[in-house]
């Protein structure tokens, strides 16, 4: 969590003006095209922009090491973590945790089958931000790509598990106007955390 706070201080600038950008576009695309409003869709597709920017930055910018290397032979750098430790959680833990809202947002807006669809897109998108790294003064690691495919995984499944127990609900639980005032909620309270997080305290 304090991670994730520390990413939105630094990038609350810029991630407002693009929020207000796109959203602005979204609309005037929607009333143009005469498509219809959906806000839990809408809102599904702009949290998942806002975790996009906010791993950009984890990834990029967060904790860089004084020198730059490389560990191609997979487990080594998971070895080296003894369980319950904080390296273990920070290294091992915390790369398998910042994949899983990958893998459930990507899962849903590719409507995955199989495992393996979103073990490729992860696998490109975990090699893509290693080769990254290792030019910016982090390291290469086989390691990390491993555990972000872990995590992506395991978002898969919750999406699958999700996608299972839907069918099995009340039809008052899986009609537009339920996820629409659950996430007009949800919007409600991350607006107050935003605010909150730019300096702006409501209560």
């Amino acid at each position: 969590m304090k991670m994730i706070n520390n990413a939105l201080h630094d990038v609350w600038p810029m991630l407002t003006i693009f929020l207000v950008v796109i959203i602005s576009i979204r609309l005037m695309y929607i009333h143009n095209s005469n498509e219809k409003f959906v806000f839990y869709k809408e809102f599904f597709n702009m949290l998942f922009v806002i975790y996009a920017l906010l791993l950009f930055e984890l990834l990029t910018k967060a904790e860089l090491n004084v020198n730059s290397g490389y560990n191609l032979v997979p487990f080594t750098e998971i070895m080296r973590y003894e369980i319950g430790t904080q390296g273990f959680y920070l290294n091992v833990i915390g790369n398998i945790l910042i994949f899983i809202p990958f893998g459930y947002f990507v899962s849903t807006y590719i409507k995955a089958k199989k495992v393996s669809h979103i073990f490729l897109v992860t696998l490109i998108t975990s090699f893509t931000v290693e080769f990254v790294q290792h030019y910016i003064g982090r390291s290469f690691d086989v390691d990390d790509i491993l555990l972000n495919v872990v995590g992506a995984i395991i978002g898969f499944l919750l999406y699958i598990a999700f996608s299972a127990i839907k069918k099995h609900l009340p039809s008052i639980f899986t009609s537009t106007l339920f996820y629409n005032i659950l996430c007009i909620v949800l919007c409600a309270v991350a607006l107050v955390y935003y605010l909150s997080i730019m300096g702006i305290h409501l209560f």
